[in-house]
């Protein structure tokens, strides 16, 4: 993060601290749905979401539509109830049919797709001044979103170290099996991390509402990018590590490249690219690091040395 930094200053030489001003200001909403993804994805392999992008953009009407009648905190309350009633559709697809997550989500993201296109058609409103003005309000500089975003994700982190509920994610993560043996309702933490994450993409949308305004695309980039800035962010793939501040590194790094190679003219498709590689590049880094995802070949590699030896044994 701080190389990027470094070398947009290098390609655009002025105030030092306006990228990094800039990326605080875009980076705390990245950061809401990368918090909801990490608690998901340290639920172990095969655990993920891929409907927060359609949530944050049917949550971005649901907010604006709500907030019009009973104001911009009711309209971001009814974003993050939203959010939860679209996690409950992966929930009840993945605990009750048995439906793999990954599939699970992406059904609840065409459900979701829909709604927000007739949310959409019906729109006739716009964001409340006080949100959006709240919303883009600094402290000494410093975006008041990102000091709020700041404080959920202490308070994520210390729930992660020092309450059942987030050590038994972990624990989940770890090993299923063991954490069920152990006592622990792996149901009902599945369900509730789930939840959890459809809870903060639609806070998000709920701000993010306020911040640019509603649209079918809006939250189309973040589905990508949260799962990136969570791997990034030091998260296992694999699940039962979870790095909370990790989120912040990652949507910082990620904000701050996507501006770098705007100034030197990547299109879009080449910067998803870039980002993909780098994804694949940390989850090896990491895999060699922990030995979690060996790969086929590995695995088939240490199965012949197992055998050799076994032959040079019985010869022996």
């Amino acid at each position: 993060m701080l190389a990027v930094w470094a070398l947009i200053v290098v390609v655009r030489p002025g105030a030092p601290f306006d990228p990094l001003a800039q990326a605080l200001t875009l980076a705390p909403f990245l950061v809401l749905v990368a918090l909801g993804q990490m608690l998901v994805i340290t639920l172990g392999p095969g655990n993920i979401d891929v409907s927060v992008g359609t949530i944050i953009s049917m949550a971005s009407y649901v907010s604006v539509a709500v907030g019009a009648a009973a104001g911009p905190t009711a309209g971001v309350l009814a974003a993050v109830g939203a959010g939860i009633a679209a996690a409950v559709c992966s929930v009840i697809a993945i605990l009750l049919l048995r439906v793999p997550p990954i599939i699970a989500t992406l059904a609840t993201s065409l459900i979701v797709s829909s709604a927000t296109l007739l949310l959409a058609d019906a729109s006739r409103h716009s964001a409340d001044a006080g949100l959006r003005a709240f919303v883009n309000a600094k402290i000494l500089g410093v975006p008041l979103i990102a000091l709020l975003v700041l404080a959920v994700t202490i308070v994520v982190a210390l729930m992660l170290r020092h309450t059942r509920f987030g050590l038994s994610i972990i624990a989940v993560g770890q090993s299923a099996r063991a954490a069920e043996r152990a006592g622990i309702k792996v149901w009902a933490i599945t369900a509730l991390a789930y939840l959890l994450c459809g809870a903060f993409a639609g806070l998000a949308g709920g701000l993010l509402a306020a911040f640019i305004s509603p649209s079918t695309v809006l939250g189309t980039s973040y589905m990508l990018d949260s799962i990136a800035v969570v791997v990034i962010g030091g998260t296992l793939i694999s699940g039962g590590r979870a790095v909370a501040a990790g989120a912040w590194t990652g949507a910082l790094f990620f904000v701050l490249l996507s501006g770098l190679l705007n100034l030197v003219g990547w299109s879009i498709g080449a910067q998803n690219i870039l980002k993909g590689v780098l994804v694949v590049a940390v989850v090896v880094v990491s895999a060699a690091a922990t030995g979690t995802g060996r790969s086929s070949l590995a695995r088939l590699r240490d199965t012949l040395q197992i055998r050799n030896k076994n032959k040079e044994t019985t010869h022996g």
